[in-house]
């Protein structure tokens, strides 16, 4: 299992090519810094849909916050997730998380600004 760490695109006024990362691995975990107006863009092309978990490091009274999870619909999802509130979902480097359970025509990106 490794560890692939992204580097969101700044999006200005300007416009952004919005880099899309494919060829995914369900046992990798994939890591971005979030500024807490980043977003994860995430397109499904093949069949089957696909479930991410959002790593959720915080804690609330000592307790742990719950890892979110949302449903990626086979053949024409097209999605986009966040913001995502860095006391919630930020590690103590400032990054955030993500996985993926099934990887078939998948790609992701993640924009920031």
């Amino acid at each position: 299992m490794a560890v692939v760490t992204w580097t969101p695109d700044v999006v200005t006024d300007a416009g952004v090519t919005v880099t899309r990362h494919g060829s995914l691995a369900t046992t990798d975990t994939y890591k971005f810094r979030n500024s807490g107006k980043t977003r994860l863009l995430v397109e499904k092309s093949g069949a089957g849909a696909c479930t991410l978990t959002m790593v959720t490091p915080a804690t609330v009274r000592g307790l742990a916050v719950a890892d979110k999870t949302a449903t990626v619909a086979a053949s024409t999802g097209d999605m986009a997730f966040g913001p995502f509130p860095p006391s919630v979902y930020n590690d103590e480097n400032g990054d955030m998380t993500v996985s993926f359970s099934e990887i078939t025509g998948i790609t992701a990106a993640v924009i920031d600004g």
